[in-house]
């Protein structure tokens, strides 16, 4: 299993961990990425398999003080957010004007 926080646009998100399935995670997150946003991720699948896969990984809440590192992070409402993960990696997050955050 693979961990994926969702950070929400929402002001009482609480950025719950999920459970994923190695299937699971790739329909979300494509190869060699682990940043996605939700709107990019219906953009490019289809939402019949993407419904049925959230409703398994949904069913999956782990408690952050169980969690074994996070794989992935899943942005909803945060567009603004994007101009951070040009190559939706993580670890490359950069600033506005390009340079690295870190």
């Amino acid at each position: 299993m693979k961990y994926i926080q969702v950070i929400d646009g929402a002001r009482n998100c609480v950025y719950d961990i999920f459970a994923a399935t190695d299937e699971e995670f790739a329909l979300v997150f494509p190869a060699g990425t682990d940043v996605a946003f939700i709107d990019e991720v219906y953009a490019r699948e289809h939402k019949e398999l993407l419904d049925a896969a959230f409703d398994e990984i949904w069913r999956r809440r782990v408690k952050k003080s169980e969690s074994r590192g996070i794989h992935g992070l899943l942005f909803y409402e945060l567009d603004e957010k994007k101009a951070y993960y040009p190559t939706r990696r993580d670890e490359e997050a950069v600033n506005p004007d390009g340079s690295r955050l870190r």
